[in-house]
């Protein structure tokens, strides 16, 4: 495992707080790949025999229904794990998943995690502060959908692509928009409509391309409250 992956798994909740031997421990039963766009990770009801840290890219989570409709349940952006939970639940994949770009993921399996387990039980407690991390995302997930009118849950959404920093920003959106109004339970139209409301405080669209007066503004729309 490259220094740079090492670094990377340093920002994941789940590795955050692990000594350089848990760390080192871990890359040496890592499998890191590189995979294009469109490729599948795992299939829904797949044993679940191993976990995913995504390096780079984006990977969506998606349930098929009985009549074959695809419900994206989450999209995966770098510095993510995914799977764990399955993992250790000794059953099968709830989801599929499947690479929306190219993308570089590491594949933890069952049996090399349980290895370093075994050899520092403090990566143990790590697994079980990402668990909490994510019920945490998912309850704010469910209030988003519920409760928050639709330009607020695009402003929040392009928040988490836009560049951190401050004042004007540009950046290209990591996947197309039909998939961005699946993620945010809406139609393509409803999202189209709240991209326009958006312009109100300085976001503007051109295909894949958003441009950001003020990013401050952007984030003031994506935490507040108020009603459509």
């Amino acid at each position: 495992m490259s220094a740079e992956d090492a670094a990377a798994l340093r920002a994941i909740p789940l590795f955050a707080k692990l000594t350089d031997r848990a760390v080192s421990l871990l890359g040496g039963v890592a499998i890191v790949r590189p995979v294009s766009r469109g490729t599948t990770l795992f299939l829904q009801d797949e044993t679940a025999d191993r976990f995913f840290v995504l390096l780079d890219g984006w990977v969506k989570l998606y349930r098929l229904t009985r009549d074959g409709t695809e419900a994206v349940v989450h999209v995966i952006g770098p510095a993510e794990s995914f799977a764990e939970a399955a993992m250790f639940a000794d059953g099968k994949f709830p989801v599929c998943a499947e690479a929306v770009t190219d993308a570089r993921v590491m594949t933890l399996t069952a049996d090399g995690f349980a290895r370093c387990l075994r050899e520092d039980d403090r990566i143990a407690f790590g697994m079980l502060g990402s668990l909490s991390v994510r019920l945490r995302h998912l309850v704010t997930q469910i209030e988003q959908l519920q409760v928050q009118p639709a330009p607020q849950r695009v402003a929040a959404f392009l928040m988490r692509v836009c560049p951190p920093g401050d004042g004007p920003a540009q950046f290209q959106l990591p996947f197309d928009k039909a998939l961005i109004a699946r993620r945010l339970g809406m139609q393509p139209e409803t999202l189209s409509r709240a991209l326009a409301k958006l312009r109100a405080v300085g976001v503007e669209t051109q295909g894949l391309t958003v441009s950001v007066a003020e990013r401050a503004s952007l984030r003031a729309m994506a935490e507040a409250g108020e009603e459509e």
